[in-house]
């Protein structure tokens, strides 16, 4: 016989939480994956002109995020088992590890908010740079390989320069564009829109799991006081 009323109601109802808790992190890891590997983020990121590299801030989230993932489906795992053996140890574990994740969640949050542009920006800033050179480059060889990369953005986010028309020293790169172009898109904005989405998407979710933490963690401590309390143990 274990605690009864109330607090078994909470017993389940954390145990339910936990499991989506768990299911949160599943899709937390999957997606931080999917960021990861995704066909245009990719092409972009891996980009290298003359030693110079694309900048991995944004990777650098994604790593977190991977890891966040399999910390939650492991803190998930460790509630659900705790509310059904009414484990107050496995529960205190269980509290100090939601204290720990949302004291983390939210100073990844401020710090996101503060660069939220920050990977665009220095994104579009390694666009201009291999752009810029490519115009005072000497040598069909520095042509060649600025081209290179130039066509790799051109064809991934279907833009072309960084203004809405090409000048005459921009004419010679032209075949870089896409074919179906008829008029050139300045690529800033499509990289821009590239990284503010899944940054928006990234928010979203972070947003979710903190609200299912907050109810966790009350869960928690009331399970833990009716066990304490409950003549049984």
């Amino acid at each position: 016989m274990g605690v009864e009323g109330c607090t078994k109601c909470i017993k389940y109802l954390l145990f339910f939480f936990n499991f989506f808790f768990w299911l949160a992190g599943c899709v937390i890891l999957g997606v931080s994956l999917w960021l990861r590997h995704d066909n245009k983020t990719s092409s972009l990121l891996e980009l290298k002109y003359e030693g110079e590299e694309a900048p991995r801030t944004f990777y650098i989230s994604v790593y977190i995020l991977i890891a966040v993932g399999a910390v939650m489906m492991f803190v998930g795992f460790l509630g659900c088992y705790g509310a059904i053996q009414e484990s107050q140890c496995l529960l205190g574990t269980f509290f100090a590890c939601l204290v720990l994740l949302f004291a983390c969640e939210v100073a990844a949050g401020i710090w996101g908010f503060m660069n939220k542009d920050k990977i665009s920006e220095e994104m579009i800033n390694f666009y201009d740079s291999v752009h810029d050179q490519s115009l005072s480059a000497t040598t069909k060889e520095q042509r060649q390989t600025a081209l290179t990369v130039l066509k790799v953005f051109h064809e991934t986010l279907h833009c072309c320069g960084k203004g809405s028309f090409l000048s005459l020293a921009e004419m010679w790169y032209k075949d870089s564009c896409p074919t179906d172009m008829l008029i050139p898109q300045s690529c800033h904005p499509k990289i821009r829109d590239l990284f503010s989405n899944k940054l928006y998407l990234i928010g979203f979710a972070a947003l979710v799991v903190a609200i299912i933490m907050i109810f966790e963690m009350i869960f928690s401590m009331v399970l833990c006081c009716g066990i304490r309390n409950s003549p049984v143990y």
